[in-house]
């Protein structure tokens, strides 16, 4: 496998910023409590729709929560119970998340809702972020992290290195190159 980048494969313009993330929900209106009460997330669109996918038209309710950059946080609900069922989110484990940027007050206020709502949660110091992780009623892990003040030095290493890095990997090389951690293991909780 090649970890090269042509300057001819890439992108002439990147994509501007992420649209939206999309998920399902069993319940509308656990996931607006969730967002807009407790996160403090604007409730900004309810679509009701009929979609022709498939060879069927397929009944869904479409929320959408915003967020700074204009971008949101999509939630669908189907009409049809055996396609809910189907679509239905399942408990990922640690690694399949979704990772919102925000600023160290934000991260402290809602870590401050969360525990006034009785939910639990967690943190982790990665080195380059430090990260708030908490799950919604559909189980999502959603991550609030907080870049530090130095983020665009580390991201200008990371770039110069990415490639090597990428073919080390892939070689077998597992010697940790996380120069910004200050404890040598993070322990999260698992699931």
């Amino acid at each position: 496998m090649k970890t090269g980048h042509p300057a001819n494969r890439l992108l002439k313009v990147p994509p501007i910023r992420m649209h939206h993330h999309a998920y399902t929900t069993d319940d509308h209106e656990a996931t607006r409590h969730f967002y807009e009460d407790i996160i403090g997330l604007p409730l900004v669109a309810m679509w009701i729709e009929k979609e022709h996918l498939g060879g069927e038209w397929i009944e869904l309710g479409h929320a959408f929560y915003g967020l700074g950059d204009g971008s949101v946080l999509a939630f669908f609900n189907f009409a049809d119970p055996k396609m809910q069922e189907e679509y239905r989110a399942k408990r990922q484990p640690l690694f399949i998340h979704l990772s919102l940027a925000v600023g160290r007050d934000t991260q402290d206020e809602i870590a401050a809702r969360i525990k006034s709502a009785g939910l639990e949660s967690f943190t982790l110091d990665h080195g380059y972020c430090s990260s708030l992780y908490v799950r919604d009623p559909s189980e999502l892990l959603v991550e609030f992290t907080v870049d530090p003040p130095n983020v665009e030095d580390i991201g200008n290493v990371q770039r110069a290195s990415a490639h090597a890095e990428m073919r080390r990997w892939i070689d077998g090389g597992r010697e940790s190159n996380n120069n910004w951690r200050t404890v040598e293991e993070t322990v999260a909780p698992t699931g």
